[in-house]
């Protein structure tokens, strides 16, 4: 009685019982299951309420506080190296398994032909250098806190933290004292909006698998399947190879207490979303720092997309394989290149990925299939978000022990 009570106040166990019957519901009730979706959408709003402000004071707060030791370059060039490197590693992995398993062959073009469209041809440019660079830099902070911006509000909280950091001591430690007041007034109302997950994740869960449709999902279905072990492979075969080589951490620990942000990001498909969640695991149950796991994972949940990494490379191979075009060295390279790049910004938050587009482009690919993935991008969206958070909080666990085995490491 005791170990069933137990069970059912985790509440990564509730979500999940309540991820399984929103499945049920949606397979039961079709469309219909929509009239759960306002369940859905209540719980995501308040996680989004809190997703910025949390950002920005989190930012802040790890920027000044890194910025007061010497390793502070160290972490960061650790942190944007390991998410480059990782988003690479997705990139080759999810190339790998489209060569090998070939999901675009066998497809009738004829029963997809309908679906064929070039409405998404405009869309597909990528943003050159200085355009990336002038678009992170927003001329109004207070319009990129509005707007949601998360790369420019990312940027000027790094740079505002560097500059807290930069104060004489009793300044600087009265501002950190006033953010991380904020930051566990924020966690507070995150615990309270989190008791309600359950009831949202089933009406996510209801509404999405009711909307589905099976006729779409059979018709990429053994895309799916190869995504599916792709990503088995990145996640429970690249990350613990990660955590072995430069943690201490054990993996069963960090695949026990990562679930449950799992689950929620699965759910949600967003990793801003997830963010409350995945800072809370890391710090209170992987026993990750605050100043680490302040920098790393809001960063992380912007520019670390290694589930979407996965897909571009696999969409690829697919709308190639489909058209019988065969892609050579420059064709994976261009592939390699745009996947990678183009994750770096992409908005942590659900909904069909137009950056896909781009990746097809630079490859030569024809795009008028890609309404045949975008019928059902929110089930792909909700697996590479859980692969997403995994990498964040991956790093977050190596960053956290690279700083506490720097034999310089200090105040200064």
């Amino acid at each position: 009685m005791t170990q069933k009570k137990s069970f059912l106040k985790n509440s990564a166990n509730l979500i999940l019982i309540a991820m399984v019957i929103g499945i049920i519901t949606g397979v039961l009730m079709g469309e219909k299951a929509s009239m759960f979706a306002p369940l859905g959408q209540l719980f995501m709003q308040l996680i989004k309420m809190l997703v910025i402000p949390l950002v920005s004071v989190s930012i802040i707060s790890g920027a000044a506080s890194l910025g007061n030791t010497k390793s502070a370059g160290k972490i960061g060039l650790a942190t944007f190296s390991y998410y480059m490197g990782t988003t690479v590693v997705a990139v080759i992995i999810g190339l790998i398994f489209g060569i090998i398993f070939k999901p675009g062959l066998g497809l009738d073009m004829s029963t997809i032909q309908s679906m064929f469209s070039n409405e998404y041809a405009g869309r597909g440019t990528t943003p050159g250098f200085w355009d990336t660079v002038l678009g992170m830099i927003p001329l109004n902070p207070f319009t990129a806190l509005i707007e949601g911006n998360i790369l420019q509000v990312l940027f000027f909280c790094l740079f505002l933290g560097f500059g807290v950091a930069s104060l004489e001591k009793n300044k600087k430690d009265n501002l950190l004292n006033t953010f991380n007041y904020l930051i566990e007034a924020l966690i507070w109302m995150i615990e309270k909006v989190i008791l309600i997950a359950p009831i949202g994740v089933f009406g996510l869960m209801a509404d999405s698998v009711g909307t589905f449709g099976y006729h779409t999902l059979a018709l990429v279905f053994k895309l799916l399947l190869v995504y599916i072990v792709a990503i088995i492979v990145h996640t429970y075969g690249f990350y613990p190879l990660m955590l072995k080589v430069f943690s201490k951490m054990s993996i069963i620990k960090f695949f026990s207490k990562i679930y449950k942000a799992q689950v929620v990001a699965f759910s949600s498909a967003s990793s801003m979303g997830t963010l409350p969640v995945t800072l809370e695991v890391c710090e209170d149950e992987l026993g990750v720092s605050n100043e680490t796991a302040s920098f790393v994972l809001p960063l992380g949940a912007t520019i670390n997309m290694d589930g979407n990494a996965i897909y571009y490379a696999l969409a690829a191979t697919f709308f190639a394989q489909m058209f019988g075009i065969d892609l050579g060295i420059p064709q994976y390279i261009a592939i390699i290149f745009t996947a990678t790049i183009g994750s770096i910004g992409q908005a942590g938050v659900p909904g069909p990925t137009l950056l896909v587009v781009a990746v097809l482009l630079s490859a030569n690919i024809p795009i008028v299939g890609l309404p045949l993935l975008f019928g059902v991008d929110r089930l792909f969206d909700m697996i590479r978000t859980a692969v997403n958070i995994t990498g964040d909080a991956t790093c977050a666990v190596i960053v956290d022990q690279l700083k506490d085995t720097d034999p310089n490491e200090k105040t200064i």
